[in-house]
């Protein structure tokens, strides 16, 4: 009577089922006959029950033993035997240990993220581009496609190695190529119509026309992406449009003489057009990268963008006869760290759309439109006019309302 009945499987693998016989135990053992006769008879319920556990838990010999040791001392003669028969120090159900005492194990506690860490990526990005955009506007007897094809070749000599190390490959997934294709395309052209921009126009002025971007995206997420598209778009396009207007100032609507424009209005007129051409290539680049999704390594897509981009520079500048060695000294200098603001300027702005709404960080460029009009005044000594100012107030108004709106539907869904 004293046994304890205890039936268990144990092997060396992994999953171990343990099957355990709770026996209650009486005072004396006619007790015991006259309760197992009342079960014969259906008078009272079962008293056993059986647990079957499956456990990834693995116990050595020796202390299998000592746990057969335990139980069979557990047994009192001639008195109240104890219901608990065999006790293991902890079961594991799924992967996770729970104690046998019932004691439960406190969950692991998430590393807290840095509140607002994205905002200030987001915010090194925005520098790192107006820098960029200053150090261009500096560099003279350079064509801005040749500083495009300078920046896509250090850019893809710091890709390289990136890819190898994450076995990504060069090529990407088949059915990816093409967008990968007509990213790398797109954004190059986007970039080549930016420098050259600047180098045709005050650089505030080619700034806010090249940051309206944002209201585009929204219209051919629209087309091709068959997006939602509600009044207030119509109504950002508007303002957008309006604020190009009143950067480019045409002479049919306000007259032959134009005050605040650089050089010739020939010029400016093709800095407007190149900014315009560079805002809806980037709209263009944002709405494959959101067709892509996440399905494409982030390094993968800059590769294409640098290669695709090196290329198309190089057969450009051969048939255009624009191909000039930098000068020697501060122009080189200022090239490489083109390249490599540019470099870190994008990982920045990534990392910050990694971790943040892309409403938060679209608010944070913002300020791309203001260092550019403080580095206008201290550099260049131009002071902006007042028709060059209006526009860039309906432009940053026009990609806020994006922002903020886009901020607020995705706070409702959540």
């Amino acid at each position: 009577m004293g046994e304890c009945n205890n039936e268990r499987a144990l092997t060396g693998e992994d999953d171990v089922t343990v099957a355990f016989h709770k026996v209650v135990s009486h005072d004396n053992q006619n007790q015991l006959y006259n309760h197992q006769e009342d079960d014969e008879h259906g008078d009272d319920e079962q008293t056993d029950e059986t647990v079957h556990l499956r456990t990834n838990y693995l116990q050595d010999e020796d202390v299998e033993e000592k746990q057969r040791a335990r139980g069979s001392e557990n047994v009192l003669e001639g008195g109240e035997k104890e219901s608990l028969l065999c006790v293991l120090p902890a079961f594991c159900t799924g992967g996770k240990e729970t104690a046998s005492s019932g004691e439960e194990t406190p969950p692991e506690e998430k590393p807290k993220k840095c509140p607002g860490l994205g905002l200030f990526y987001a915010l090194l990005a925005t520098v790192f581009f107006s820098i960029i955009s200053l150090l261009v506007k500096t560099i003279e007897g350079l064509h801005a496609i040749e500083i495009s094809a300078i920046r896509c070749f250090f850019q893809m000599l710091f890709v390289l190695p990136l890819l190898i190390y994450h076995k990504t490959g060069f090529l990407g997934p088949r059915d990816k190529r093409i967008y990968l294709v007509l990213r790398g395309f797109f954004g190059s052209n986007a970039m080549i119509l930016l420098y050259y921009a600047v180098q045709q126009m005050p650089l505030a002025d080619a700034t806010v026309i090249m940051f309206s971007n944002p209201v585009f995206t929204s219209i051919l997420a629209w087309v091709f992406l068959k997006e939602r598209c509600t009044i207030w778009d119509c109504v950002f396009t508007v303002f957008t449009l309006t604020g190009v207007i009143l950067i480019a100032r045409p002479p049919f609507l306000f007259g032959e003489h134009l005050s605040g424009i650089e050089g010739d209005y020939t010029n400016h007129v093709k800095g407007t057009v190149a900014a315009f051409g560079g805002a809806i290539g980037a709209a263009f680049t944002f709405v494959i990268l959101r067709k892509m999704g996440k399905s494409v390594h982030y390094y993968l897509s800059v590769w294409y963008y640098a290669v695709i981009g090196l290329l198309e520079c190089i057969i450009t500048t051969s048939v255009l006869g624009e191909w000039n060695l930098p000068f020697c000294g501060r122009d080189r200098w200022i090239l490489m760290l083109i390249a490599v603001l540019g470099i870190a300027g994008q990982t920045f702005l990534t990392k910050a759309l990694q971790i943040e709404k892309a409403g938060p960080v679209s608010l944070m460029r913002t300020v791309d439109v203001v260092l550019s009009f403080f580095f206008q005044f201290v550099f260049f000594h131009r002071v902006p006019t007042w028709w060059s100012l209006g526009g860039a107030l309906c432009v940053v108004l026009s990609t806020s309302g994006v922002a903020l709106r886009k901020w607020f539907n995705s706070s409702r869904k959540s």
